[in-house]
């Protein structure tokens, strides 16, 4: 075997390893916040007060927004009102039914100029909603982490219906890849290694903000996230 292959394998294992370790980082994270939502006592209601930008939260499938809390937490602290939609639930919905609730709860809260902070599906939740509800007229912005915008190949082996949506086939899918204008008010972020999106969330026409760790779910943790957010509602 050449110096050159010898020194190519390397690489790989050393990736493959790197690899592992986020994921299994990534795992214990997302139990943290799953074990949050069971036991979590405070409400919400004490995150609307403030007098800065809003923030609607938008979290991912099989998430409510106890997984997003400590990002919230971090916002409220800076003076930003923060908005939970309770009406998804768990988000096992379609996107377009989740979305019509979202636009709904923005005019029922008479909210304009927000910044919505989505993780994963809450990205494309997000998106629908700026790109085919009249309320999208009341989103400033949308700082989506870990969104599958480009869908997910994973997505087709999955059993429920509602993880199957996130193929790059589906018709939702489709519709949100060619509303391409709502994409200039997106800041997608995104980790160097996503075990759920293997094709990243990279999204043409947004600004796009790769990080230099990996994850799905822990991304949401790093200090960029917070960044970005302030640097587009202040």
């Amino acid at each position: 075997m050449s110096t050159d292959a010898v020194k190519s394998r390397g690489t790989r294992v050393r990736t493959g390893l790197r690899d592992l370790r986020w994921w299994v980082q990534d795992y214990v994270y997302a139990l943290r916040g799953q074990w949050r939502a069971l036991t979590g006592r405070e409400g919400a209601e004490s995150l609307t007060e403030g007098d800065s930008t809003p923030i609607v939260l938008l979290p991912g499938i099989y998430e409510t927004w106890r997984f997003l809390e400590p990002l919230a937490r971090a916002l409220h602290e800076r003076g930003h009102p923060v908005h939970v939609v309770d009406e998804l639930g768990d988000n096992r919905r379609p996107i377009s039914e989740q979305a019509s609730r979202v636009a709904a709860f923005l005019v029922a809260r008479g909210l304009h100029d927000v910044v919505v902070v989505a993780h994963s599906k809450g990205g494309l939740i997000g998106k629908h909603v700026m790109a085919f509800h009249p309320a999208g007229s009341r989103v400033r912005a949308m700082v989506a982490v870990a969104t599958p915008f480009g869908g997910s190949r994973y997505s087709r082996l999955m059993p429920t219906p509602s993880l199957r949506a996130f193929a790059s086939g589906d018709a939702t899918m489709r519709a949100l890849a060619a509303a391409a204008e709502a994409n200039a008010r997106i800041v997608s972020i995104y980790g160097t290694f996503d075990p759920h999106i293997p094709e990243g969330s990279e999204l043409a026409g947004a600004r796009n903000v790769r990080l230099s760790g990996g994850g799905h779910f822990r991304v949401l943790a790093d200090p960029r996230v917070v960044a970005e957010v302030v640097r587009v509602a202040e």
